[in-house]
């Protein structure tokens, strides 16, 4: 009979949970129900009721026991033994199964012990990674009422791995009641549940109707196990020893940044820095008429760098690597907000993206594993024509670019098992757009497409040619692609060799006429031109943190893209003339130079077009 663990000063200690969790548990604040690694013969909670098991690979379940302990473990008729480790680790390792959508028990027995998990099933388990707009709740979003409605699907499974810190690798996670400040509120966390509107509302809204949409398309059972956390850069989700056997510029700057922090942290100095504040701001509110007797000054120092959720490698370690070694289907990731706020993020997201990729392939014992990727989604003030050039200025779309850059790399690369689908057109001001089901739903497109053989286009359409001459530029297609709404071609910009853009004005190119004389237009080739660039020889497209674009084919999003190598720094130099003082990094000074050249462009397009309209009205 499974035991029911009373939680002592020992295994708290083994939950491995953030600083201060001593501290909330006091107030009540956290509650850990389940800790990460037990007394006597426990199974890692990875594994319980509820759960899915990946169906066609091999199932390795693992836990702990007393050393030299014989433990077996029995599912689906199959049976295997092993005898537990000096450490109390034991690993048994079943044949492969078929997908199964019958509850069944899992039991595993030690020599006076016996664990039993039911309700289990087999089929396909998903990974959803990234940062907070993959985190991002069903609850959230538009249509996420309806989506909470209706909800019941007793074959889908649902699992979120608690936000645990540190640099070291974690072997197990706790099941616990976690208190996020953030939202000021509790999640559950660490458990296996089956999906039911009440289940699901704090769960990713991308991974559910990913999961939604798979389930009913497949009709296996499918697992959703979700390690996303908001506020996270790339390098934290990577391991730390790949980044440091990377040798490029920018990894080995930012490690030696991380390693500088964290060698002088000094607990005294961070007590002190905390309490000055707290006295500055005491004083400040005084002064200020307020109450001040119910505050109390801090006793204890800040967090060291070391356990920062940012530091690279750190979530890494502290969430994904208790699931290695675990059998699943594929993942989806959706990340990027926080690498593009660091000058020049994109060159060091290029080189560590398929390093990370790897590194998550191999925790999962799969190198040619499904992995997914949903580029940056939008924030901030929509690109229109008054601000369009203006708004190209943000290193959030160099992001998305080398998210997609990333995706084509691998695929010509031979890799059949990337996937790509971007997130812009789904336009929202807030860096949360709560439009998560249009893209949960184009991530299954891609999963279905590849891994469960339904007939659907996934892939986005390509530029497969460009060439420019005599005024324009021309772009050949891999398909016919048109705007998604009936209206003209937006999403272009162009540049000459000055490298000073202005959006273009968008068409098919014309082959002729039909037989009633109308222009005839081919559909797979765009024509580039704008009167402000004579000669253009570069373009852009979807040039804005939120672009204003609409080339799709088959609803699916023409990639953010462009065929220049200009980094912010270099468009300083290209519009104001001036050498930027630490490129490609510019100062805050410089960025809003080249900000208030970008917004004169705009200004010297809009007259230009304006007297343009006049002329033209004028009447002889």
């Amino acid at each position: 009979m499974k035991k029911i663990v009373k939680i002592t000063a020992t295994a708290l200690l083994l939950t491995m949970v953030s600083v201060g969790a001593q501290e909330k548990l006091e107030r009540g604040e956290d509650r850990i129900d389940t800790p990460a690694i037990r007394d006597g013969l426990c199974v890692s909670n990875v594994f319980q009721s509820n759960m899915v098991i990946q169906r066609g690979k091999p199932i390795a379940v693992w836990g702990w026991a007393a050393p030299g302990e014989e433990v077996a473990v029995a599912f689906g008729g199959q049976r295997g033994e092993t005898i537990t480790a000096d450490d109390r680790s034991w690993k048994v390792t079943l044949p492969p199964m078929t997908a199964n959508a019958e509850p069944q028990r899992m039991i595993v027995k030690g020599k006076t012990d016996t664990v039993s998990l039911d309700n289990i099933l087999i089929g396909d388990v998903w990974v959803t990674g990234g940062q907070s707009n993959m985190e991002f709740e069903i609850a959230k979003v538009v249509d996420g009422d309806l989506e909470i409605a209706s909800a019941n699907f007793p074959k889908i499974r649902l699992l979120t791995v608690p936000q645990l810190d540190g640099p070291d690798d974690k072997k197990a996670f706790p099941r616990l009641y976690q208190w996020n400040s953030w939202f000021n509120r509790h999640f559950r966390q660490g458990y296996w549940d089956v999906c039911t509107p009440d289940n699901v509302r704090l769960m990713t809204a991308i991974g559910y109707i990913f999961a939604r949409r798979v389930h009913l398309a497949a009709q296996i059972p499918i697992g959703v196990i979700d390690v996303s956390r908001g506020g996270t850069a790339l390098e934290t989700w990577t391991p730390d020893s790949v980044l440091r056997a990377m040798d490029t510029p920018e990894v080995k700057t930012m490690l030696a940044e991380w390693d500088r922090k964290v060698a002088e942290y000094s607990p005294e100095a961070s007590l002190a820095e905390r309490v000055r504040n707290y006295n500055e701001r005491t004083e400040r509110l005084r002064s200020q008429g307020e109450d001040v007797s119910g505050r109390t000054p801090p006793t204890e120092p800040g967090p060291s760098p070391a356990i920062n959720m940012n530091r690279p490698g750190n979530c890494y370690a502290s969430m994904l690597a208790p699931l290695t070694g675990l059998s699943v289907k594929g993942v989806i990731w959706h990340q990027g907000f926080n690498n593009a706020m660091q000058p020049n993020g994109h060159a060091m997201y290029y080189q560590v993206f398929p390093k990370m990729i790897e590194a998550w392939r191999g925790a999962f014992g799969d190198p040619d594993m499904p992995f997914g990727i949903i580029s940056l989604c939008t924030a901030g003030e929509p690109q229109d024509m008054d601000n369009y050039v203006s708004a190209m200025c943000d290193e959030g779309i160099h992001i998305r670019e080398v998210q997609y850059k990333t995706f084509l790399d691998m695929m010509k690369a031979g890799d059949k098992n990337i996937g790509f689908a971007s997130s812009f057109d789904q336009r929202r001001s807030w860096f949360h757009p709560q439009i998560k089901v249009p893209v949960g739903e184009r991530a299954a497109r891609w999963a279905l497409a590849t891994q469960y053989g339904t007939r659907l286009q996934w892939e986005p359409p390509a530029i497969k040619e460009v060439t420019a001459g005599n005024g324009v530029i021309t772009l050949k297609m891999t398909t016919h692609v048109g705007p998604h709404n009936d209206g003209p071609i937006l999403g272009f910009a162009i540049a000459g060799e000055d490298g000073r853009f202005q959006p273009a004005a968008a068409d098919y190119l014309v082959t002729g006429k039909d037989d009633r004389g109308r222009p005839k237009r081919d559909r797979g080739v765009i024509v580039l031109s704008s009167p402000l660039v004579p000669e253009p020889v570069y373009f852009r497209y979807a040039w804005g943190r939120n672009p204003l674009a609409n080339v799709k084919a088959n609803g699916i999003p023409l990639a953010t893209q462009r065929n220049d190598h200009w980094t912010l720094a270099d468009m300083y130099k290209n519009y104001t003339g001036d050498a930027p003082t630490a490129a490609p990094a510019l100062s805050r000074e410089e960025r809003n130079k080249l900000l208030k050249a970008l917004r004169a462009a705009d200004l010297e397009r809009r007259l230009f077009e304006a007297d343009k309209l006049i002329k033209a009205n004028i009447q002889p």
